[in-house]
């Protein structure tokens, strides 16, 4: 029980460090992204942190599986450049052992991974789709900050001097864009002394309704531009066909992939059988693959081990991806490929125990 302790320690803390590095530098690429929308106005930056919170379950079933298998490679390396692991053989125990030591945190890993492949990662991917759509046309202008020239994409730019009506109607609007006509581009301006959304409820599109205003257009090497008073006018922000499908297989239910027998459905949930059972195969494998010698160093075999994970989860995509399409037949599935990279982890923990390797 100390060994199992001592060797379960090692490499769990070993994983929690990797996994937190991955995490940091992946949520951070995420929250940059989401950052630089909302300075454009395209999402209020109060749901930044509802929007990071959801996407954690999906950036969790990718990391914990290359985390753990890393902490082998690098706990196990550590001590064999200590020369720990040589003592422990030479009590007595053997590799094998050691690899059934190694199977209690991966399963514990594996129930982690489990439950954000199942369940987590659906809800919360289906959340923030749902969340981000509602933003989309909601009748308010939460992502405008008054006072402020904001850039809402399209080349538009949008001033509002204040708001009023629970923040459904803007006072003193200024728009600014650029257009085409004729092949010809031209500088338009607009002002209203008030602008309110509107859904058109057949198509879906999304129209910023001006009232009370002037509309100026300006064509580049001309002396003169046009001017137009107007009572109401519409101008246009999105198209209704730019909305999610909120019913892909992506953010379904593990129980309505299970009653579901097309084969988007079949691709997406054996892609969720598949992480859980990764974190058993890739134990398999790193056991050989961290063993070294103290001139190799703890790391000698980690670009190697990279690699080698990078190919297995590419095939896996590829894979579900030929699913979808229908290119790949959803009988045979994504099991050839673990079938192949578990031969090959058995493989290379016959030739270790061969050689001595595992020792």
């Amino acid at each position: 029980m100390i060994i199992f302790r001592y060797l379960t320690r090692e490499i769990l803390l070993t994983m929690a460090a990797v996994a937190g590095v991955l995490l940091l530098v992946i949520m951070g690429n995420r929250f940059i992204r989401y950052f630089s929308n909302a300075a454009e106005g395209e999402i209020p930056l109060r749901i930044l942190g509802t929007l990071m919170l959801f996407h954690l379950p999906g950036f969790l079933e990718l990391i914990l599986p290359l985390a753990f298998f890393l902490g082998i490679l690098l706990a196990y390396g550590q001590l064999y450049l200590n020369s720990e692991i040589t003592v422990l053989v030479a009590c007595g125990t053997s590799p094998n052992r050691l690899l059934q030591v190694s199977l209690v945190p991966a399963t514990i890993v594996a129930i982690l991974v489990g439950l954000c492949s199942f369940w987590l990662t659906p809800a919360g991917t289906l959340h923030n789709a749902v969340m981000l759509e509602e933003q989309r046309s909601q009748l308010d202008f939460t992502a405008l900050v008054p006072g402020r020239f904001q850039d809402v994409g399209s080349g538009r730019t949008v001033y509002t001097q204040d708001f009023a009506d629970s923040q459904t109607r803007m006072q003193g609007v200024f728009i600014s864009e650029r257009q085409r006509r004729r092949g010809t581009p031209e500088s338009i301006v607009t002002r209203a002394g008030s602008g309110y959304q509107a859904v058109d409820e057949e198509t879906g599109s999304r129209f910023l309704v001006l009232a009370d205003g002037e509309r100026y257009s300006v064509e580049a090497g001309r002396h003169e531009a046009e001017r137009l008073s107007f009572d109401t006018y519409a101008v246009r922000l999105s198209q209704g066909g730019d909305r999610p499908e909120l019913d892909s297989p992506e953010y379904a239910t593990t129980a309505s992939l299970l009653r579901d027998d097309s084969l988007p459905a079949r691709a997406q949930l054996q892609w969720r059988l598949s992480l859980p059972l990764m974190v058993f195969i890739l134990t398999l494998m790193a056991m050989p693959l961290s063993r070294v010698n103290p001139r190799q160093g703890r790391f000698a075999k980690l670009l190697p081990a990279i690699f080698l994970h990078i190919a297995y989860l590419s095939l896996l995509l590829a894979a579900m991806d030929a699913i979808g399409r229908g290119s790949l037949s959803a009988t045979v599935g994504l099991w050839p490929i673990h079938a192949a990279f578990l031969a090959l982890g058995l493989g290379m923990m016959a030739r270790a125990q061969h050689k001595g390797m595992s020792g």
